[in-house]
């Protein structure tokens, strides 16, 4: 009798049998992709876990408000959080000032219940030579749960990020300004990104790239189109054989059309942020919580990798929302009672007819 014979096929899926190990700052998703946070929980969650490890995520900016520098504050917190190398661009003449104003990660519960007992400690006076220790504790447990740090954090807005996280010696910044052309920042780009090489067998960290306002009016690059798309194609190129994400924003507003669809075309993830007016009537009518919203997140695109399988969200724009005026978090829109009272919306109720009351549908 012939041995029985397995039935194998190509498109069986292939399962290592070593696990990955946990990096700190890095979380593996499906397909075998590796995602870096972008330093705001609900974002993460939409997204499906973060930005793709080797993805170029794109963000429209609102002239009229710079909400944009709300995602890009969390996302360079949270690698400095991390410990990842991070390469900053902006049309400033000192780029290395912004740092300054990085949030600061917010402590987890356990973490404020000992914070709040050496507030107490602290009130009592003690001397200065003390006071270090106690800042060296708080630096130990500030923005880790059981000794590891979180995946992604909670950011207060209102504090700045402390100072021994800004000493990194792996920042690097860079100023657009006055740059004739895009050469010299290319080849920053380069050095920058080859200390993290994506196929070297040996996925220890990975590293962030962050470019504010790439297309300004005070950089002389800015009238040649064609080479900045030049630069974001090696960029794109550059980040998906190394270890990193790169975050650029840009105002659509400011470029041709043509021009700005080619530059989406290009990210794997596109974002937009706009503004909302501060008196205006009919939104407030139409959506719960107007009052507490400081803008609107859009989700245009969402990359997938290793599969050809495209991402389907149940919503594509949120609220930006912050958090006791510190933290900033996304939320669905939510549609108004349409009488203008407090309660369920109009789209939970159960009667088809213009009856108010509940039960059995009525037609």
């Amino acid at each position: 009798m012939a041995a029985t014979k397995t039935r194998s096929s190509s498109f069986s899926r292939n399962i290592s049998a070593a696990s990955t190990p946990q990096i700190p700052g890095l979380k593996c998703g499906p397909n075998g992709t590796i995602f870096v946070s972008s330093g705001i929980p609900d974002l993460d969650k939409i997204l499906g876990g973060g930005f793709p490890l080797g993805s170029l995520v794109m963000v429209m900016e609102d002239i009229e408000a710079p909400h944009h520098m709300l995602l890009l504050r969390n996302f360079m917190s949270q690698g400095l959080v991390h410990n990842q190398p991070l390469l900053y661009a902006s049309p400033s003449r000192e780029p290395r000032a912004f740092l300054g104003t990085l949030p600061s990660p917010v402590l987890s519960k356990d973490d404020k219940s000992r914070d709040h007992d050496l507030e107490q400690e602290k009130g009592l006076r003690i001397a200065w030579q003390y006071r270090k220790y106690l800042g060296e504790n708080q630096q130990n447990f500030e923005g880790q749960r059981d000794g590891k740090p979180d995946y992604c954090n909670d950011f207060d807005l209102r504090k700045p990020l402390e100072r021994h996280f800004l000493s990194n010696q792996r920042i690097d910044c860079f100023s657009l300004e006055g740059s004739p052309n895009l050469d010299p920042f290319r080849e920053r780009c380069s050095t920058f990104l080859a200390q993290l090489p994506r196929y070297d067998g040996n996925l220890t960290s990975a590293c962030r790239i962050a470019i504010q306002s790439f297309y300004a009016p005070q950089c002389e690059y800015s009238n040649t189109e064609w080479e900045m798309l030049s630069f974001v194609r090696s960029l794109k190129s550059m980040v998906q054989s190394s270890n990193a994400v790169a975050v650029l924003t840009f105002p659509p507003s400011l470029v041709s059309s043509s021009f700005s669809k080619r530059l989406q075309h290009l990210a794997d993830t596109l974002l937009s942020v706009k503004a909302i007016p501060d008196e205006d009537k009919e939104l407030a009518n139409l959506l719960t919580g107007y009052n507490d919203m400081v803008g609107l997140l859009n989700v245009h695109k969402v990359a997938h990798f290793n599969t050809q399988v495209p991402v389907i969200l149940e919503a594509t724009t949120f609220s930006i929302k912050l958090k006791k005026r510190r933290s900033l978090v996304l939320e669905c829109l939510n549609q108004a009672p349409i009488d203008g009272s407090s309660g369920t919306s109009y789209a939970t109720t159960g009667s088809c007819s213009g009856s108010s009351k509940t039960g059995t549908l009525d037609f």
